[in-house]
């Protein structure tokens, strides 16, 4: 025997945790390297998915659980009745349509891989015995078993379709503002003017009709709120002579990290990469043959109804001069507390009613794709993880429609490309821009544009692509997308790292992965240029500072704070309306460079000084970025203090922010947003990819890998993604052995 096998044999034998589990099949090897991941190695599928749910629960079994609850509608159960409004709106947006084609749009094995990971982490809580994990009983109660249909449930995806708070919010404004100033301080992109449709009273859309909605959508806290980068580049810009790919998706930084990586390996699979802990399979990382990874596009995939009741019988709706009955079903929500509560769950031929005003006659309703088959998040990538070349791939991304990504690819044979997928409504008469009257029958969907007529582009001859979630429509592209971007600036500085022929390493990625640069800010520099010259004393001095600095946002730059804090207080001086709240940097910016005026960049630098007195004292260089950004992480359970240490980490100075590379984003100067999870692909050798994953693997506070992962993330540096079964070995710490349970 060779040594190397033998050497293998013998640790597997000394060393292992023996696990039975019921409904295995044939025996399964988990291999947890040392920073968390597992390596499944299974015989068969069900094996493989069921190994994946066990393992998903054993490290994150309270962020699994919590996730359920909120996706399902059954988190008053633990919270009380603050949660039932949220509640009614989980049950109101599940799948209603036909089964069978639901699971098969995911995958024709899908449900079969679902059933599988369920029972895996069912399985596990059975193992528990009743003794459960710390917050469970901080928190005072059990986790809820799972079944199948509960992956598919639709709050998940719901969240990463906000286009229907944008509808609500622009109605108002041009209600209150007019439309000119709206087109001036929220422009649509592509410019369109804003005309409201026909029929539409702006008097009818409140706040108020999102009120539960946006609890649905917002973040969970228990007692005892984004964006992306990615890019590939051909093997002609490598040092390799094969492909590279970079993705580092944006989302909420929290503990437990958004994301759980997994290993898989089976029948059919051999994929490594990251992806919902609550969900089997991955949603970004690489096979044998591919590598893919995302970023949200942005799709407009939502819409609001406004429905008229009929004032004599408000269970019927006006629709082409007739009234329709809604359909009404009445479900049992269990509330902490109290006694269950009866919710109705009300629908209009448009969709699910999210509000009512009985009162006005009035009922809204939201469409979104997520009510048709295939409409739960990220479940799509079970058919593009197992492609093998770029028809697959594409075969696959007509599975993937919520919620909309920019999909970067890669593969062996040296081609790159990129697809924007998810469903893309058709709509003939009307933007998406505004709520819609829904009586007339004016406004409804037409179906959806066909994955062949999404942008995208395969090997282009400037050798790279680059997405983030920037405008990616190509010029001359007719199809209407949506109209609402990310700013450009986290792509204009990728476009200008990625520029000019030089060979470029994983290294080189890591540095553009960190990069802190801010585009906006050289394009602020070049507006201060031209007010220097005739400045007078003390602004001049300010411009020259400004202009001396290299536009980066570290945590030691005294002139990243200036800046930060100044741009966000120039809007009120440019537009003397309520709505510069909300002026976008580059909007701001736009205004600046059309009508420069001295007079709002010195009261806005007078404010930003002023604010920062307060904020950090009158010695400036005390008003260092890291001081005024920081992170924490905070647990979704609200821990009494003496767990607080146990459970939340931080606050940490943090570099970067919303519009640089390295992006950290967040309310109020302080990171919330990021990327929590960070991968750099190696086509030549997958063993050589790194990736990164904050804070860290495990949900456990007790466990080593629940923060283990932080310091190397908050330094940026990365560990490697051991792929071939040597390397695993290599790097291996923990052994479970799974077997049936006789």
């Amino acid at each position: 025997m060779p040594r190397f096998l033998l050497i293998v044999l013998l640790a597997m034998q000394a060393g292992a945790e023996s696990v039975p589990l019921p409904g295995l099949q044939q025996p399964v090897e988990i291999l947890r390297d040392k920073w968390g991941v597992p390596h499944i190695y299974a015989k068969t599928t069900d094996d493989l998915f069921l190994a994946q749910g066990y393992i998903a629960a054993r490290d994150r079994l309270f962020q699994l659980d919590l996730w359920r609850r909120v996706n399902t509608g059954k988190l008053a159960e633990i919270v009380g009745p603050a949660a039932v409004p949220r509640d009614r709106i989980a049950r109101l947006v599940r799948f209603r349509g036909d089964w069978n084609k639901e699971w098969t749009t995911y995958s024709p094995d899908a449900r079969q891989i679902v059933a599988a990971f369920v029972r895996g982490v069912n399985a596990y809580i059975d193992s528990l015995h009743g003794k459960y994990p710390i917050e469970f009983r901080l928190a005072g109660y059990a986790p809820g078993k799972w079944a199948p249909e509960d992956c598919v449930a639709r709050v998940a995806g719901l969240l990463m379709t906000r286009n229907l708070t944008r509808e609500v919010e622009r109605a108002m404004d041009v209600r209150d503002y007019g439309a000119e100033l709206v087109e001036k301080v929220r422009p649509p992109d592509p410019f369109i003017h804003l005309r409201p449709p026909a029929g539409l009273d702006l008097k009818a859309i409140e706040a108020r009709i999102l009120r539960d909605y946006n609890a649905t959508i917002g973040s969970t806290r228990i007692d005892v709120d984004q964006g992306s980068n990615n890019w590939v580049v051909d093997g002609t810009r490598t040092v390799t002579g094969k492909p590279l790919l970079a993705n580092d998706p944006h989302r909420p930084i929290n503990i437990p990290s958004l994301r759980k990586t997994v290993h898989l390996v089976g029948p059919g699979w051999n994929a490594f990469g990251a992806g919902e802990p609550a969900l089997p399979g991955i949603a970004l990382g690489h096979n044998e043959d591919i590598a893919f990874g995302f970023t949200i596009v942005g799709i407009d995939q939502v819409d609001l109804y406004v429905e008229k009741l009929n004032p004599g019988n408000t269970n019927e709706y006006s629709y082409k001069g007739q009234w329709k009955k809604m359909e009404i079903e009445r479900e049992t929500v269990a509330v902490k507390g109290r006694p269950d509560e009866t919710v109705e769950l009300r629908y209009t031929i448009h969709g699910p009613v999210i509000y009512e005003d009985r009162a006005n006659q009035r009922a809204y309703a939201l469409k979104w794709v997520g009510a048709e088959p295939g409409g739960a998040g990220y479940l799509g990538a079970l058919s593009i993880a197992r492609a093998r070349n770029w028809q697959q791939f594409l075969k696959g991304i007509a599975t993937y429609m919520v919620p909309s990504e920019n999909i970067v690819y890669a593969d062996r044979a040296g081609n790159i490309g990129w697809v924007a997928s998810g469903q893309a409504p058709i709509r003939k008469n009307w933007h998406g821009l505004f709520p819609v009257p829904g009586d007339s029958g004016r406004y409804e969907w037409q179906g959806f544009l066909a994955v062949s007529q999404h942008p995208r582009e395969y090997n282009p001859p400037r050798h790279w692509i680059a997405t983030a979630n920037h405008n990616i429509l190509p010029k001359g592209y007719q199809p209407e997308l949506g109209y609402e971007w990310a700013q450009p600036y986290r792509y204009r500085r990728v476009a200008e790292m990625l520029a000019g022929d030089r060979k470029l390493s994983i290294a080189d990625f890591i540095r553009m992965q960190q990069d802190v640069t801010n585009a906006a800010a050289k394009q602020f520099q070049q507006i201060l240029r031209k007010h220097a010259a005739t400045a007078k004393p003390p602004m001049r001095e300010v411009y020259e500072r400004m202009l001396a600095w290299d536009a980066r946002i570290s945590v030691d730059s005294v002139e990243a704070t200036i800046f930060n804090v100044w741009i966000t207080r120039l809007p009120e001086f440019l537009v003397h309306s309520p709505l510069s709240a909300r002026m976008e940097i580059g909007t701001t910016l736009g205004l600046l460079e059309k009508e420069p005026t001295d007079g709002a960049l010195r009261l806005s630098y007078d404010r930003t000084v002023a604010e920062l007195e307060k904020r950090l004292g009158k010695d400036r260089s005390q008003w260092q970025w890291g001081k005024l950004h920081t992170l924490r992480f905070q647990h979704a359970l609200r821990v009494p203090e003496q767990y607080a240490s146990q459970f939340n980490l931080g606050p940490l100075p943090r570099p970067g922010d919303g519009n640089t590379v390295n992006a950290a984003s967040g309310p109020d100067f302080r990171q919330a947003n990021g990327p929590s999870y960070r991968e750099i692909i190696d086509v030549s050798d997958w063993d050589r990819s790194v990736m990164t994953n904050v804070p860290g693997e495990s949900g456990n506070p007790d466990s080593k890998h629940y923060r283990d992962l932080l310091d190397d993330w908050a330094a940026g540096r990365y560990h490697p993604m051991p792929y071939s079964r040597k390397a695993v070995e290599a790097a291996t710490e923990e052994r479970i052995n799974l077997t049936p349970a006789r």
